[in-house]
């Protein structure tokens, strides 16, 4: 199915691109998410008249998430979990309890837009993870797991 975007998605192309792509990814994700659309004559027609529109709100998204990057460079997060003595988790921290605690900071970050690497955190210590604020936004946050002996 051809799409044209109405937004710039990772690994795909930038606003306005008209890009083939499988039939179940464009009804199940795409179009839903409001991302893309068919592109049909109509369609193309009806998004030239808009696009400066469209690049005009993409721009000032981009811009709210530079600022928030700018605040968010270099934080620590510290997240209290119960471990055992060896210094491992009863447990884990996941994507939600970063994000809830960036949250509880003043920032407002959601659970998708954390990504942890090496997967979910088991151990005591400080971490690395990265935030993607925006697709050309991604900064490094470390989350410094303190542990409470149970």
């Amino acid at each position: 199915m051809q799409v044209i975007l109405l937004d710039k998605v990772v690994n795909l192309g930038s606003l306005g691109e008209v890009v083939r792509v499988k039939d179940g990814y464009a009804r199940n994700f795409l179009i839903p998410q409001r991302m893309a659309r068919r592109a049909t004559t109509h369609a193309i027609a009806e998004f030239e008249l808009k696009r400066a529109e469209l690049e005009t709100a993409a721009l000032a998204k981009l811009v709210i998430a530079q600022t928030l990057a700018a605040k968010l460079t270099g934080m620590t997060v510290q997240i209290n979990q119960k471990s055992g003595v060896d210094g491992r988790l009863f447990g884990s921290v996941t994507t939600a309890d970063i994000a809830e605690a960036l949250t509880k900071q003043g920032f407002a970050v959601e659970k998708a837009q954390v990504r942890l690497e090496q997967g979910q955190i088991k151990t005591v210590g400080d971490h690395a993870i990265l935030v993607v604020l925006h697709t050309d936004v991604v900064i490094e946050v470390t989350v410094a797991v303190l542990g409470e002996h149970a």
